[in-house]
């Protein structure tokens, strides 16, 4: 499957909104869009997993990679839209005491 990444930006705060699988083979398409911001001082990053249903190891080492650029350059990471499935890979992960996740709209466990 394809991976697409969209980018928004206003005001330092760059919104990704990212559809289809992250996995070994679309994994470097989402590292190529995250590197273009990683290193902007004091911004903010949204990523919108809204449309995002599957996540594999690799997909985590790029998050992982761009958390640690952002937060070297004060920046802030924000996950939102983030289903069930995903959020359990980052409660294992422990990444969920990390980085801030809001939950898919209409999840009954809110924002975490």
């Amino acid at each position: 499957m394809n991976l697409q990444v969209d980018v928004q930006e206003k005001d330092c705060v760059h919104v990704f909104k990212i559809i289809g699988e992250i996995d070994a083979f679309t994994a470097p398409t989402l590292k190529e869009q995250l590197e273009k911001v990683a290193n902007q001082p004091e911004c903010q990053a949204v990523l919108d997993f809204k449309e995002v249903n599957y996540m594999d190891s690799t997909g985590l080492g790029v998050f992982v990679a761009f958390y640690k650029k952002v937060k070297a350059v004060n920046g802030s990471v924000k996950i939102v839209g983030l289903n069930k499935r995903l959020k359990r890979l980052f409660e294992i992960t422990g990444l969920d005491d990390v980085v801030e996740i809001e939950m898919e709209s209409g999840d009954p466990n809110g924002t975490v």
